[in-house]
């Protein structure tokens, strides 16, 4: 029998290799990116995970079965509700609340012979829906007296599970609104310090310097004692907002000084000057969009570390005060080593940080893999 032909011209390359070479040449880059983002699985489950948080943001009042103010002395450190199944449909066991004369703490006796149906789209305490109207409809909830937890409650026998949703509007968005102020600002200013050079790029870098320069926990610290206490929720959070952003714009200034720098020496700049252009074109036309790419991959990377540093500053007491709810507002209450050990569940808050930062991260490593599709 004839042995069959194993070899194969030098330089010949298969089918398949040579079709997909001609569909990447053929598509536009934008759609290069696109694909190339999409072939890292951990980004696409990152973007789809943040995308679900802020939701559950959006309309935190709609999911949480309760309002996040509301105080119930009866489930106070309550742990979360435990599920059954009795009678084919889910429920909560029943508890009964006594205090142990001896350590004077609350005890919980779950019963679960009673057992408390959920419900679905039950009506309880009012709230606005984006402002636009106001609602009581909630997605689940139990029969009156009874209460579910789904996360425990914390001192004042508040749901911890509608709280941290609710906190997630503070800390989701400062991130979002923070690092878009200091992406606009480092954007500008770092595009004109490398574009125009000179003293303009001597005086920028030495007031780069100087801020760099500055401690930033002390600067928080007396920021939040020169803040007046009865100030409103929002004007706080936009304070916190600005000092935030003020202090994290150095660092992309400078990366895009040097990305203008290669770029104001490139042909199609020189072309563009010889040509007339002035220098508003040249910047918004050359400048800006080859640096774009990069600009956005430095912005989705800063993100967690604005919501690590409101948390930060809201746990500290330098940030987001009571009665606002956020993230680093409710770590406050696991201060004590010995509240954790006894309420674990008031860790809870500390884990949707930590999800947050690791989905951006997971992100932002997606885009830079995609704004350089051909790498």
């Amino acid at each position: 029998m004839a042995t069959p032909n194993l070899a194969k011209p030098i330089g010949a390359r298969p089918v398949a290799a040579k079709a997909a070479q001609a569909d990447t040449s053929q598509i536009s880059q934008g759609r290069l990116m696109v694909r190339r983002f999409m072939q890292s699985k951990l980004s696409v489950f990152g973007g789809i995970a943040l995308v679900i948080m802020y939701l559950l943001a959006l309309f935190a009042p709609f999911f949480g079965p309760y309002d996040v103010n509301e105080i119930d002395t009866n489930y106070q450190w309550s742990g979360p509700s435990t599920l059954t199944f009795a009678g084919g449909w889910p429920g909560i066991c029943g508890v009964t609340q006594t205090l142990d004369q001896k350590n004077f703490a609350w005890v919980y006796t779950k019963d679960c012979s009673q057992s408390n149906p959920i419900q679905l789209f039950v009506h309880g305490s009012s709230y606005s829906v984006l402002g636009l109207f106001n609602s009581d409809l909630h997605l689940f909830g139990v029969g009156k007296p009874a209460k579910i937890y789904i996360w425990g409650a914390d001192s004042q026998g508040r749901d911890i599970f509608g709280r941290v949703l609710m906190g997630a509007r503070v800390s989701l968005s400062v991130g979002l609104v923070g690092v878009g102020f200091s992406t606009v600002l480092g954007s500008i200013l770092g595009t004109a310090s490398g574009y125009f050079g000179g003293i303009i790029d001597n005086l920028m870098q030495r007031v780069i310097e100087l801020i760099s320069s500055i401690p930033t926990l002390p600067l928080y610290a007396t920021i939040a004692a020169t803040l007046p206490h009865d100030i409103s929720v929002t004007q706080r959070f936009f304070l916190i907002t600005v000092v935030l952003s003020l202090v994290t714009w150095t660092g992309l200034a400078r990366q895009v000084r040097g990305k203008v720098l290669s770029y104001r020496g490139a042909d199609y700049t020189s072309a563009a000057r010889l040509a007339g252009a002035s220098h508003t074109r040249v910047i918004m036309n050359h400048m800006l969009p080859n640096a774009v790419s990069h600009i956005i991959v430095v912005a989705a990377l800063a993100v967690p570390g604005a919501i690590l540093g409101e948390t930060a500053l809201s746990f500290l007491g330098l940030g987001m005060l009571p009665p606002a709810v956020s993230w680093g507002v409710l770590l406050r209450d696991a201060q004590q080593v010995q509240v954790v050990t006894t309420y674990p569940w008031l860790m809870i808050p500390g884990a949707a940080v930590i999800a947050a930062v690791l989905c951006f991260n997971l992100l932002g490593d997606g885009l830079r893999d995609a704004v350089d599709p051909y790498g």
